[in-house]
């Protein structure tokens, strides 16, 4: 699959950002390069191969630092009335926001 100028002026124009022609060209290379590669590692045979969990793992043992699965402290009455002083709109402890879909 192959990139054009096309393809990079439509993402572009996505994100917002304005290219030179030579932006341009430099970046259907990158994407070109980057397409190129994830062929090259789809078309690798990975049947029978455990996933990892961190890539490390091959070549050491990896102890992961992970923290306890306990729940946060609730807050008091007192203090969730501090938290919603900065609100701008509120109703029974609940911030107000305005629609953005309809």
């Amino acid at each position: 699959m192959a990139i054009t100028q096309q393809d990079v002026a439509h993402i572009a124009q996505l994100a917002h950002i304005a290219l030179t022609p030579e932006q341009t060209a430099q970046a259907e290379q990158d994407f070109t390069q980057i397409i190129e590669l994830i062929q090259e590692l789809q078309s690798v045979d990975t049947t029978g191969v455990e996933p990892l969990v961190q890539p490390l793992a091959v070549i050491q043992e990896v102890n992961l630092r992970m923290r306890p699965d306990e729940p946060a402290p609730t807050n008091t009455p007192e203090q969730r009335e501090q938290l919603m002083r900065n609100a701008p709109a509120q109703t029974e402890g609940l911030f107000l926001v305005p629609t953005v879909i309809e």
